[in-house]
């Protein structure tokens, strides 16, 4: 990863943290794939997806995670529930999108996992 992108890791973990979070992990990977934050509040384990753009000229953070970097996430994220067994009620998928000059973005429940067996 590069310098910009612990970065903007960095300003979504204190968020979360700011939001009452406990991160549980950062940049957690495997073969299929890596997870940006693993976090949990309130008995939901959350997995994370953070995105930045320096501006809007191109689209907004959140129109970046298509279909197959979804795919990759809950792909990587059954692993790291496999491989970390974390205690949780419930899990979830959020996104945290990052703008210079913004306040970050955060969508809770941003895609679902139906189908993949969760």
């Amino acid at each position: 990863m590069n310098r910009k992108g612990a970065a903007y890791e960095e300003q979504a973990a204190l968020f979360l943290k700011k939001a009452g979070y406990e991160i549980l992990d950062r940049n957690w990977s495997c073969p299929m794939g890596e997870l940006d934050i693993v976090a949990r509040k309130d008995g939901t384990v959350v997995f994370v997806e953070v995105r930045a753009r320096s501006s809007a000229a191109y689209g907004l953070p959140s129109e970046t995670v298509n279909r197959p970097k979804r795919v990759k996430i809950i792909k990587a994220a059954m692993a790291y529930l496999k491989a970390r067994a974390p205690r949780a009620e419930s899990y979830r998928f959020d996104f945290i999108g990052l703008m210079p000059g913004a306040e970050p973005e955060h969508i809770e429940d941003a895609f679902g996992a139906d189908g993949f067996g969760f």
